[in-house]
């Protein structure tokens, strides 16, 4: 069975990190895996679109980098959510909450 992949929409790959990061600290590999897993394999993020994203995102500070050791003993940035981050995160899931809110209404409506 072929499973068609789900475009990202325009600006969800911050909310999609952001969560991602929700609960532990990752290495950039760990969130790209992270991610499908979450979209049961839906989504897929590439490595030239997830890596300048956790960069924006340290720049913003709502992400943390700290170098680390990856489960298979290599030298890995591993990002973290930082207090703004959380909120932010916050902020991007009440957004999100409403836009699928309004395209639900227009695809359900007349």
């Amino acid at each position: 069975m072929t499973h068609n992949k789900a475009d990202l929409l325009q600006g969800t790959l911050d909310l999609l990190i952001l969560k991602s990061l929700q609960n532990e600290p990752m290495h950039g590999f760990g969130i790209a895996v992270r991610i499908g897993q979450m979209s049961k394999d839906m989504l897929t993020v590439e490595q030239g679109s997830l890596y300048p994203a956790l960069y924006r995102l340290e720049d913003q500070g709502w992400i943390k980098a700290e170098w680390g050791v990856s489960e298979n003993n290599r030298k890995a940035k591993f990002y973290a959510l930082t207090a703004a981050g959380r909120k932010q995160l916050a902020t991007e899931e009440q957004s999100w909450a409403k836009l699928s809110t309004a395209i639900n209404l227009v695809l359900g409506g007349a």
